[in-house]
């Protein structure tokens, strides 16, 4: 299931997502500018590699991605849910809201694979604990989704169910990386799942805006 929109309205401009977005996809431009050498020598300095970890690193692999889809697909995701998440904690809660939880993600990832020396990059934890924290603060929103089976479908689903679905994925995905040789590489599934908890964890002891507080039971 891959997501179109989201019926949850926003009630202020999303400033700070759009900020991230701007400048994720500005950096992959740096990137993809660069020849193949260069490319791999900044992914190896501003990556995260868990053999030999840099809390620097932990922070600029956040914002590196390995090709187009990757950031392109990380980018619409932080589109979809980062505007409510934003909407509810206020532009600078949810900026700290992000980093933290993209740091959750690269600690959880970096923890289960202590030894390994491909470096990791992208948005993914980050935007992972975003999509935890809506699947806390708005279980009931309906998501449009674009299905692809033995042909392409939209059907809107319950936030929760497309959410957890995800997870879902993510944690048994997790589970099989595991038996994986440590030098193979992919997706590194357990930051998805790191930052996916931390977000539900860290939208609980962030408080939202009062604006929040005192409306949000006209759309629950």
């Amino acid at each position: 299931m891959f997501p179109i929109r989201d019926t949850q309205p926003s009630y202020s401009k999303p400033v700070v997502t759009v900020l991230l977005i701007v400048v994720n996809i500005l950096v992959f431009l740096f990137e993809a500018s660069l020849d193949p050498y260069s490319q791999n020598a900044l992914i190896f300095s501003y990556g995260l590699v868990p053999d030999q970890f840099h809390w620097m690193n932990v922070f600029t692999s956040m914002f590196l991605h390995g090709g187009w889809m990757h950031v392109l697909g990380n980018m619409w995701f932080l589109w979809i849910f980062g505007d409510n998440i934003e909407d509810i904690l206020g532009h600078g809660k949810f900026l700290l809201f992000y980093i933290a939880c993209g740091v959750a993600a690269a600690l959880a990832q970096t923890y289960l694979s202590l030894d390994s020396r491909v470096p990791m990059v992208g948005a993914s934890g980050a935007i992972a604990g975003v999509m935890g924290a809506y699947l806390v603060k708005f279980p009931k929103s309906r998501i449009y989704t674009l299905v692809f089976y033995f042909f392409i479908t939209t059907f809107e689903v319950p936030a929760w169910v497309m959410l957890i679905y995800w997870f879902g994925i993510q944690f048994v995905s997790g589970l099989g990386s595991l038996a994986a040789p440590v030098a193979q590489g992919g997706t590194a599934f357990f930051a998805h799942v790191g930052g996916f908890l931390a977000g539900m964890g860290l939208i609980y002891a962030l408080r939202p805006e009062q604006r929040y507080t005192r409306r949000k039971d006209l759309y629950w």
